[in-house]
């Protein structure tokens, strides 16, 4: 064995070395990325997504009132559950969203009196629910309100 070839194996050794580190290290923070989101999102995966069902969900523009009654995953109604109705393609008199609570039957009632622009046939008002605990979440979209004229 000559001085050339340990020279050169102890060359290649030292090379792949860091490469390795690198490698591991990449994987160990992916790893422990993933391991921290799983943790830190274990409160909201226990948490019971709500819905808001308005009735009616079709309303002609002018003076008018729509109940929303937030309900859970079972369908059962959740009382203390903030209710925001809002302009989206339609509006709203005086450009100011609607809000109001449910009541002890999980049911809200909002007097609305929805626009549409002089060119539009139709339009929606969004609804957005704020949960009243960290028991429930609002994470996918409510049914909007549609205005027809």
């Amino acid at each position: 064995m000559n001085f050339e070839s340990v020279r050169s194996k102890t060359d290649r050794g030292v090379a792949g070395l860091p490469i390795r580190l690198v490698v591991a290290f990449v994987v160990g923070t992916a790893v422990l990325g993933v391991m921290l989101n799983m943790v830190s999102g274990v409160g909201a995966l226990t948490a019971t997504e709500l819905d808001a069902q308005p009735t009616p969900d079709v309303v002609r523009p002018g003076n008018g009132t729509v109940t929303v009654a937030a309900v859970d995953a079972d369908g059962h109604t959740v009382p203390g559950v903030t209710v925001v109705l809002s302009g989206d393609t339609a509006g709203l008199a005086g450009g100011k969203p609607i809000v109001a609570r449910t009541n002890a039957t999980g049911v809200a009632t909002l007097r609305v009196t929805p626009t549409l622009p002089p060119t539009a046939d139709q339009g929606t008002l969004a609804l957005t629910v704020k949960p009243p605990s960290d028991k429930y979440a609002d994470r996918r979209d409510n049914t909007d309100v549609l205005v027809v004229r």
